[in-house]
């Protein structure tokens, strides 16, 4: 299989040599669509693998008490919480995710906007500080991201906070944490190969704005290269790996890329750690930084992030995980 080398963004020297950086960041995004994000402070690795172990390897039934309603009707969360492998479906995968909470008495929001559903947590057992870790580092990914949006804005010519706003009030952000367990033998009749591959997340691009992934050392990350070739990405650890989303890249006139991705099936446990940073729900995604940048054509046409990314996810994209989630209705 051949490799890729990808863009490398030193957060070191996001100060010293910012403008050099900010031109890599626009440069990486402009071409592979992918970079490696090295030397974010206070990114504890290790403990983002031991939160990975604590949580997948307890029991189902431990699980099943933050799984969603859709698995457990006797639980209130549709979005957050835990989601077991679905046989049958193309990626095969388990996961726990969370968000950001917000305030109860926030009127401003629907009552049934899923987006801002309180995250369960599973119960602790003293051997690991689960959710306070794990909530720590969604601060700490959240600053890493809107740090590197400063630094495309730079890289741009545009003002530096010009992506501020539309992740200020109240991101939709997810955090995720994965487990893809190997088949017990051969994968089944129903696994999805391609070019003689098993596929366990099959060929997509992310919908949302940017996205930061923690995989260790592991390898079976491949990126569709700009020849049209899939190529594998060699595990890097101590680095996450970023790529943007269909949101970031429809924003910027299609001038960086939401590059096709696709995980393989490399026969033994594997763990990742995605953070799919991601607008308000009324975020204004109409903005387009391309002809800010340009200073050509129209710069703005107000549409909000929520309508926009559900009419995607629910009927064009048709993520199962999506199809059976009620509609939002405005707020009254």
């Amino acid at each position: 299989m051949s490799t890729t080398t990808l863009p490398i963004i030193d957060m070191t020297k996001a100060y010293t040599e910012r403008q050099k950086l900010a031109n890599q960041v626009v440069q990486g995004l402009e071409n592979e669509g992918f970079l490696f994000i090295d030397n974010v402070d206070k990114l504890d690795y290790d403990g983002l693998f031991k939160a990975c172990k604590w949580f997948f390897d307890k029991t189902i039934d431990f699980k099943r008490a933050v799984m969603r309603n859709f698995w457990n009707p006797a639980n209130k969360n549709v979005y957050r919480g835990y989601f077991p492998v679905q046989e049958g479906e193309p990626s095969r995968k388990e996961g726990f995710e969370f968000a950001r909470d917000v305030r109860d008495d926030d009127t401003t929001i629907a009552k049934n906007n899923w987006f801002y559903e309180k995250s369960p947590w599973p119960e602790e057992d003293g051997s690991f500080p689960f959710k306070a870790f794990m909530q720590e580092h969604y601060e700490i990914l959240h600053n890493t991201a809107i740090e590197i949006l400063r630094l495309a804005a730079i890289g741009l010519g545009i003002d530096e906070n010009a992506f501020d706003s539309i992740f200020a009030d109240r991101p939709c952000t997810t955090f995720r944490i994965m487990h893809y367990p190997p088949w017990e033998g051969e994968p089944p009749s129903n696994a999805l190969i391609e070019d003689g591959k098993v596929l366990i997340t099959p060929e997509h691009t992310d919908t949302n704005f940017l996205t930061l992934l923690t995989r260790f050392d592991y390898a079976g990350l491949e990126i569709k290269n700009m020849d049209g070739q899939w190529v594998g990405v060699d595990p890097r650890p101590g680095s996450l790996v970023m790529n943007i989303g269909d949101t970031f890249s429809r924003m910027m006139g299609g001038r960086f890329k939401a590059t096709k991705h696709r995980v393989i099936d490399i026969k033994e446990d594997r763990y990742a750690v995605p953070f799919f940073f991601t607008p308000s729900y009324d975020g204004d995604i109409g903005i387009n930084f391309m002809s800010k940048a340009t200073g050509q054509g129209p710069d703005h046409k107000s549409e909000r992030y929520g309508p926009w990314v559900l009419n995607v996810i629910k009927y064009q994209k048709k993520y199962f995980e999506y199809r059976v989630l009620p509609d939002i209705e405005p707020v009254a």
